[in-house]
């Protein structure tokens, strides 16, 4: 089993990165998707959920408006599209993978995302 993150890297406040998770090992259509991310002397936090399907989305407070989560299915990716970055949003993004009816989940090794001019 593998979720291998990439797209992260240093972007200047306002502007735009893509991350990436790849998923293998394991029949992607039957795990809902995550990101979250963790700032130094931080907890880490849900930034953006998405369902099986890809029909169903839920995102953090702080990043509503400006990131968008999706999924391809047929390609066993799950993306994180986000704009308008704010030094707030550095931190290591991290992709999660819950199975939608057994209690089992799966970690990447995470991404960093550094926001600073």
């Amino acid at each position: 089993v593998q979720l291998v993150e990439s797209g992260g890297g240093l972007v200047q406040p306002g502007g735009s990165l893509r991350l990436s998770c790849a998923a293998s090992g394991f029949t992607f259509s039957n795990y809902h998707m995550s990101w979250y991310r963790q700032a130094p002397g931080k907890e880490r936090e849900l930034v953006a959920g998405i369902n099986w399907s890809g029909g169903i989305t839920n995102y953090a407070d702080s990043v509503k408006g400006r990131f968008t989560i999706s999924r391809d299915n047929a390609k066993n990716t799950v993306a994180l599209q986000m704009n308008s970055l704010k030094p707030e949003d550095t931190a290591v993004y991290y992709c999660k993978a819950v199975h939608i009816l057994a209690q089992i989940d799966y970690w990447g090794q995470g991404t960093q995302v550094t926001v600073s001019s």
